[in-house]
């Protein structure tokens, strides 16, 4: 079973269809598109000398590129390993290294970034650069018949931030990305070839998972110009394209809802804005709602799980007049199709209604396990079922509402944070004798990263000295916006740093 497989079809009955345009210039049909997939294929196997199973790096930034990459990865029988385009050298060499990348495809911005990250990767065979014409020649290379693999050989490696200070490399399956997108058609949409989706959000993260159920379907699949996303460009484009679909953080929904152009933006060409990665505040939502009508659906999952957990439908968003509107307004939803859920204490026995517990998720949408990485595996996964290390409660219909991220991990600009990975470069500095990260609530990004520090008695260190430690070892969206000198950390009796006190200093503010 080879995730690929549906591309054949789709180029022989929607040949003529588009494919992939940049703003509103079409690129690609669907025959052109899978021309393109079948010769980039070749190359792999053939110019690149890839053998079945090796994994290939993807470390871009939104570009047409990037789809038919994906596609013809599959297609090869290979593994593909997206990144995030933000991030540091030194993490770009680490994700390279762990998964045995041997060749990476880039966008022309981050090449200087990869050339200093490869030097220390061994085996890796060679970097191309998707804007150059080398990569041209690659896509006008002798195809080849798709390659048998098995269901639950690796598709996707969907790296994390890890909360131990080193990324994670959840292992997506064949199987798991069609469960996953057998999933969106029975939870959020039925999809066709007059459907468009708009990419607003990294491909490299849930955007390009939901880029499946749209290409199994010969939907269009809009690129921005700006290559991200911007409020004004997503209207105009609405202006050109009918029945799209695209993803939204939190913060890039509250963005498009409080712009003056909100009022006159062409709604009704809007089919679903699905949201997730982050806290949607109730009263963003009411809002965004009375603005663009109820074309929502949320969605709680995450990189092991992806995108599948629970969601609240368009129709819950509309059903205005349900005696706990509200409250399943604030919630993430109702468990998805196949899907089961817990809610647990420390000893993983179930937790009454209403009470709160760790959400575990169970379905064959779960991931295969950590990228060589059994103890976090096993960690994990218990008995079939993951753990997500998310706070919550179910109430009695089964919906769940979040209530804390007991991995206390921070979300800004739908970007994930964890804090230990940012208290472990701070504390590589002898001077720094405790450290603690957390999120301090941000109006236009969610939360901002902030860090309270313990200095050793009798030293002394100044804001740019950590700022350097920082920019040297993580991605500059990590660091800290602030720090706070503190003589000490609140802590509980058994020694444990309490994050809970430090964030109350921001809410009494």
């Amino acid at each position: 079973m080879n995730i690929s497989a549906f591309l054949p079809g789709v180029a022989k009955i929607y040949g003529e269809r588009p494919a992939v345009s940049l703003g509103t210039k079409l690129l690609y049909t669907y025959r052109e598109f899978s021309e393109r997939v079948i010769g980039l294929a070749g190359a792999l196997r053939g110019e690149l000398n890839l053998e079945q199973g090796d994994r290939v790096g993807l470390a871009m930034t939104n570009t047409p590129q990037y789809l038919e990459l994906l596609v013809a990865c599959w297609h090869a029988g290979l593994c593909a390993v997206p990144m995030n385009s933000k991030l540091h050298p030194k993490e770009f060499s680490y994700i390279l290294e762990n998964a045995g990348v041997k060749v990476c495809f880039v966008t022309g911005n981050l090449i200087e970034n990869l050339s200093q990250s490869l030097t220390a990767v061994d085996g890796f065979h060679r970097v191309i650069c998707v804007n150059d014409d080398e990569y041209e020649t690659l896509v006008n290379s002798a195809s080849i018949d798709m390659v048998d693999v098995e269901a639950t050989d690796p598709a996707w490696i969907f790296y994390t931030s890890g909360t131990t200070g080193r990324p994670k490399g959840a292992t997506l399956s064949h199987h798991n990305l069609m469960a996953m997108t057998l999933r969106y058609y029975a939870d959020i949409d039925q999809v066709s070839s007059n459907d468009c989706y708009l990419h607003t959000a990294p491909i490299s993260h849930g955007d390009g998972l939901y880029a499946l159920p749209h290409l199994f379907k010969a939907a269009h699949h809009i690129l921005p110009e700006s290559g991200g996303f911007n409020v004004e460009e997503v209207f105009e484009l609405l202006e050109t394209f009918e029945n799209v679909t695209f993803m939204v953080a939190p913060t890039m929904l509250t963005r498009m809802t409080n712009h003056p152009g909100s009022a006159t933006a062409k709604a009704e060409n809007i089919k679903t804005m699905y949201y997730g990665g982050a806290p949607m505040y109730l009263e963003d939502i009411k809002r965004a709602i009375a603005v663009f009508g109820p074309r929502f659906y949320q969605i709680f999952g995450q990189g092991e799980s992806p995108m599948t957990g629970t969601g609240l439908s368009k129709e819950q968003h509309a059903d205005f007049s349900h005696p706990r509107y509200e409250k399943r307004l604030a919630s993430t939803g109702a468990p998805r199709t196949g899907v089961d859920i817990r809610v647990v204490n420390s000893e993983d026995l179930d937790v009454p209604t209403g009470e709160d517990g760790e959400i575990l998720l169970r379905s064959d949408v779960t991931m295969s396990g950590y990228w060589n990485n059994p103890d976090a595996t096993n960690d994990t996964i218990k008995d079939g079922w993951l753990h997500t290390g998310d706070v919550g409660f179910a109430d009695e219909d089964g919906f769940i509402t979040l209530k804390d991220r007991s991995k206390d991990m921070i979300i800004s600009g739908g970007m994930n944070i964890y804090p230990r990975e940012i208290e472990e470069v701070l504390m590589m500095d002898s001077r720094v004798d405790e450290v603690s990260v957390v999120g301090r609530p941000q109006t236009d990004w969610g939360e901002e990263v902030v860090a309270f520090v313990v200095l050793r008695e009798g030293a002394s260190i100044i804001i740019e000295e950590l700022d350097a430690l920082c920019l040297n070892n993580i991605a500059r969206f990590k660091r800290p916006k602030e720090y706070f000198f503190v003589d000490q950390l609140p802590k509980s009796n058994y020694g444990k740093i309490l994050k809970t006190e430090l964030r109350k200093r921001f809410s009494a503010r």
